[in-house]
């Protein structure tokens, strides 16, 4: 990564600095997007906008981002950097402010923009999918009525840290999975959940304190348009357990399927894996076939 985007412009990396006395820093005042191209051009553009709108509106920080704008910024960062397809991560920090909390609205914050070559998941990823780990780090409860994709990310932080802990040698790839409190499936570290049962799609619904994702909002949308059974709500790993086919979004992998739930424990007790449990035969279902399908469609891949 030569450049990074700072409020507009290609930075060298080494010069892309912000203030000590941004609230970003200081607080954690500040919200993020992640999002990748097709085609070089940033796919649900809009939608990632929007959302980091409402938030940054809910937070006090004056950003407005217009989309055609922002397109022209990423595709100006990319070239800077050499990149045909971008990983892009688009961040919003408060700005500067003195010291102690404020009451005031940000009337100057600082974006910034990273981009990175996108990483190559390998066909093998979207037949025989990921390992899906429970972790016993439960997910937070959000600060408002919804979760914000904020600067504050220790909770994924300590998540990460803690599926490291278990030292995994797993032959497919692996994601830790988050339980709230109350033991009621929430997301990914870095992915929502869904899971289908008995021909019906199910995934977490927003009162869990998941993330509202943006390829998750898709997946129901589609579902939706093919007719098929959908339940948002509050379900349990045993639940989870009988599943016909489980998989999980985020806007850089897309759909990928879980073909295997892992029950871990710590290396000192001989093994990583306490439990496990086979899904959809060790393949992708029809069911996320079918959706996977239809979601490149949208892509034009």
């Amino acid at each position: 990564m030569k450049y990074i985007g700072v409020n507009g412009k290609p930075t060298p990396t080494a010069e892309a600095v912000i203030s000590v006395m941004d609230h970003g820093f200081m607080y954690g005042v500040g919200l993020f997007e992640t999002f990748r191209t097709y085609g070089g051009r940033p796919f649900l553009l809009e939608r990632h906008l929007e959302r980091l709108r409402q938030g940054c509106h809910s937070l006090g920080i004056r950003y407005i981002g217009d989309p055609d704008q922002v397109a022209t910024e990423i595709q100006d960062l990319m070239q800077a950097n050499g990149l045909q397809e971008g990983y892009i991560r688009f961040t919003v920090s408060a700005g500067e402010g003195p010291l102690g909390l404020p009451s005031d609205d940000y009337v100057k914050p600082t974006v910034i923009v990273y981009v990175k070559p996108l990483p190559d998941p390998g066909t093998r990823l979207y037949t025989e999918g990921k390992e899906l780990w429970r972790l016993s780090t439960r997910r937070n409860t959000p600060e408002g009525d919804i979760r914000f994709k904020s600067l504050h990310y220790m909770n994924n932080i300590l998540a990460k840290r803690e599926l490291s802990q278990y030292k995994p040698n797993p032959a497919l790839p692996i994601e830790g999975l988050l339980l709230t409190e109350q033991e009621y499936l929430a997301e990914g570290i870095v992915s929502n959940l869904f899971f289908v049962l008995g021909g019906t799609l199910y995934t977490p619904n927003i009162g869990t304190g998941i993330l509202p994702g943006i390829t998750r909002a898709v997946v129901l949308e589609m579902a939706e348009e093919q007719g098929l059974d959908k339940q948002e709500g509050q379900y349990t790993w045993e639940m989870l357990m009988e599943a016909d086919e489980i998989f999980v979004t985020n806007s850089i992998q897309e759909l990928v399927p879980v073909t295997k739930l892992v029950v871990p424990r710590l290396e000192s007790t001989e093994g990583s894996a306490g439990s496990s449990n086979r899904i959809s035969g060790g393949e992708i279902g029809p069911i996320t076939a079918r959706l996977l399908s239809s979601y490149r469609a949208k892509v034009g891949i």
